[in-house]
């Protein structure tokens, strides 16, 4: 079983994923053009990462508009968002939504920075690409499968 983590965001989301003993599979972001979201792209990264006969889910992260945000802004945001949730779908994969609070209290992440979840998950999966700052949401996606493992085990 592989379980995939994706964190969406308009421009700047990410897939994570791990195996059902933990151990790292896979992280990489979201490719956009021309700042959307490239389904097709997304579509071919998430089927790589699942082999031929092996069982996958996948968790969303269940985000909305912030306060305060343009509308512009939250266009391409939800747009984003529905893209992504429209490829997960498609996979015939279940897929979950966690709502932010969720996953991150269940990592001991509530009221701390992003650099605190790109910490753990270097320390958890040495071997994912998380070597730059702006790698948080790659972090943010392989707890979110974390997240998903745990609760479905």
């Amino acid at each position: 079983m592989i379980f995939i983590g994706i964190d969406p965001g308009s421009s700047s989301g990410a897939i994570g994923a791990i195996d059902h003993n933990g151990n790292f599979v896979a992280c990489g972001d979201i490719t956009s053009e021309d700042g959307r979201i490239n389904a097709r792209q997304l579509r071919d990264d998430l089927a790589r990462i699942v082999e031929p006969g092996e069982t996958a889910a996948i968790v969303v992260e269940d985000v909305w508009c912030m306060p305060g945000q343009g509308i512009s802004s939250t266009s391409k945001f939800m747009r984003a968002t529905g893209a992504i949730e429209a490829v997960a779908r498609l996979t015939f994969y279940p897929v979950t939504f966690v709502r932010p609070q969720a996953w991150k209290k269940h990592h001991n992440l509530i009221g701390k920075d992003k650099s605190a979840s790109l910490e753990l998950a270097r320390r958890l999966w040495p071997a994912a690409n998380l070597k730059l700052v702006k790698h948080h949401n790659r972090a943010d996606a392989l707890l979110l499968s974390a997240w998903l493992s745990d609760t479905l085990s």
